[in-house]
């Protein structure tokens, strides 16, 4: 009889690691969250910054314009091992990729796909979403 348990690595999904809120005005939309919520906000580069809740749970964000062109949206991003990976398993289900990946300065390497509904949703790698170093 073969072992059939799982290990509780084997058993655990990707988790959402960060959010992001995106539309046309990138200080407005970061005034309006830090004011109703009380974010830090810090910014990273023109038109975006990441923002921290501060507070004993949750998770960090972003806000400010798309990296991708005009538009408004919010998005979370799920941790995976390996983007490209992901991304065509994402597409092989229906999916579409919609941007990257593409290493943020400072940040992430990152994509985004939209779900076969037309969601869009991030990926973030995850030897980068902590700050590690990428390899090679």
């Amino acid at each position: 009889m073969q072992d059939s348990t799982i290990t509780e690595e084997e058993n655990m999904g990707n988790a959402v690691t960060h959010f992001e809120i995106v539309g046309t005005d990138a200080a407005a939309l970061q005034a309006f969250y830090r004011d109703a919520f009380g974010w830090t906000v810090a910014p990273t580069g023109p038109g975006y910054a990441m923002v921290h809740p501060e507070a004993d749970s949750g998770i960090n964000g972003g806000v400010g314009t798309p990296p991708e062109g005009p538009g408004s949206r919010v998005t979370i991003y799920i941790e995976v091992e390996e983007l490209d990976g992901a991304l065509a398993k994402v597409e092989s289900l229906g999916g579409r990729r919609v941007f990257g990946p593409v290493a943020v300065p400072g940040g992430p390497t990152i994509a985004l796909f939209s779900d076969p509904e037309g969601h869009v949703i991030g990926l973030t790698k995850s030897a980068t979403i902590r700050g590690r170093q990428e390899a090679g």
